[in-house]
C-alpha cells in the first residue's frame, strides 16, 4: 500500500486558504515529495507525517510556484535530524538551481545527490523504496510529469516453502524478496513465490497541454493528479497561450488513459470555487475528485 498526500492545490501564487501544488507519498515509513513551492513545509507540518524521511523530492519545472519553496523545505528536513543524503530529480539545470537557491541555506546537515533528467520517457527510476518515471510534458518550459510505482511481488507459496526444507521462521525474508542462505544452499525468491501481481501506480502532471504522451504514461494509474487550471471551456484559448490544461482536458486525459480516479489540482488563483465546475469533469470522466489542501488516500494492492 501507498499513502497519498496534495500538500498544497493552488497555481501561481498561494492564497490564504490554498497552498501551492505539492504531492507527498508515504511508502513504507519513508517519504517522496514531488514540487516544492512557497511554504511547503508548513502545510508538511499541519499534515503531521514529518520531514526526516524524505529520501527524495522530483521537481516538475523551474517555475517559482514549483521550487521556490525548496530552501525552506530543506533546512525543515535538517532540523529534523536527518544526516543521510536526499535525492533530488528533475529537468537539465537542476544542480544549478537548486544551488543558487540554496545559498540561503548553506549548512545543510546532509548531502543532496541530483538526478537530471533528459529524456522523453523515463521509466524505473529506483530512489530508496520508490519506482519513480517520467514524461516530459508540454509546457513554456522543459516540465515532467511523474509516477510512482509500487510493485508487488507474487503470492507466497508456504507448501513449496515446506518441501524445500526451508524453516518457517525464514520465509519472511523470502517475501520480502531476500534470499536464505542455510548451510551450503542458497534459496531465491522465485523458488517459493507465484507470478508478480498488480502492483499501485499514481501519477501526477500539471503545466501541461493535454498529449497523447501523457495518455499513454498515466494509462491505467490507480489515481492519477491531473492540473486543472480553470474549470470553464471558455478559457480554453487562456490554457492554450499558457500551456495549461482545463477540468475536461483532464478528464479527457484520464478517460483515454482508463485510470481509476482523477484529482484535480493546479487552480488559478482566479478560481475561488473550483467546486462550480466539477460536473464539467465528472460529465466526461465520472471518478472525479477536487483535490483540496492535505486531501490524503491509502491506496491498498488488489486482491
Amino acid at each position: 500500500m501507498i499513502d497519498v498526500a496534495l500538500l498544497g492545490t493552488g497555481g501561481m501564487m498561494p492564497l490564504p486558504d490554498r497552498f501551492l501544488t505539492s504531492l507527498m507519498c508515504r511508502l513504507n515509513g519513508r517519504f517522496l515529495v514531488i514540487d516544492c513551492g512557497e511554504a511547503t513545509q508548513i502545510t508538511m507540518k499541519i499534515l503531521g507525517w514529518g520531514f526526516k524521511n524524505l529520501d527524495v523530492v522530483c521537481i516538475t519545472h523551474f517555475h517559482a510556484d514549483h521550487i521556490a519553496g525548496l530552501p525552506g523545505l530543506l533546512l525543515s528536513v535538517g532540523n529534523s535530524g536527518r544526516t543521510e543524503h536526499i535525492t533530488l530529480v528533475g529537468p537539465k539545470g537542476l544542480q544549478k538551481v537548486v544551488e543558487s537557491l540554496c545559498i540561503i541555506a548553506p549548512e545543510l546537515p546532509f548531502g543532496i545527490d541530483y538526478v537530471e533528467l533528459g529524456d522523453d520517457i523515463v521509466e524505473g527510476l529506483q530512489v530508496g523504496g520508490f519506482v519513480i518515471g517520467a514524461c516530459l510534458l508540454e509546457h513554456r518550459v522543459t516540465c515532467y510529469g511523474y509516477s510512482i510505482n509500487v510493485a508487488r511481488s507474487g503470492k507466497f507459496d508456504p507448501i513449496k516453502a515446506a518441501g524445500l526444507g526451508i524453516p518457517k521462521n525464514q520465509w519472511s525474508l523470502l517475501q520480502k524478496n531476500e534470499n536464505v542462505f542455510i548451510g551450503d544452499k542458497t534459496y531465491t525468491p522465485d523458488m517459493v513465490l507465484g507470478n508478480q501481481r498488480k502492483g499501485i501506480k499514481v501519477c501526477y502532471a500539471t503545466d501541461t497541454r493535454p498529449i497523447n504522451r501523457l495518455v499513454d504514461f498515466v494509462s491505467g494509474a490507480d489515481l492519477f493528479i491531473g492540473e486543472g487550471i480553470y474549470g470553464s471551456d471558455e478559457k480554453l484559448g487562456k490554457a492554450v497561450e499558457y500551456t495549461h490544461m482545463l477540468f475536461s482536458e483532464a478528464a479527457g486525459i484520464a478517460k483515454a488513459a482508463n485510470v481509476k480516479e482523477l484529482w484535480l489540482t493546479h487552480f488559478s488563483p482566479s478560481l475561488t470555487c473550483p467546486g462550480e465546475y466539477l460536473d464539467v469533469a465528472k460529465n466526461i470522466f465520472a471518478n472525479t475528485a477536487l483535490g483540496y489542501d492535505r486531501v490524503n488516500k491509502t491506496i491498498f494492492f488488489e486482491g
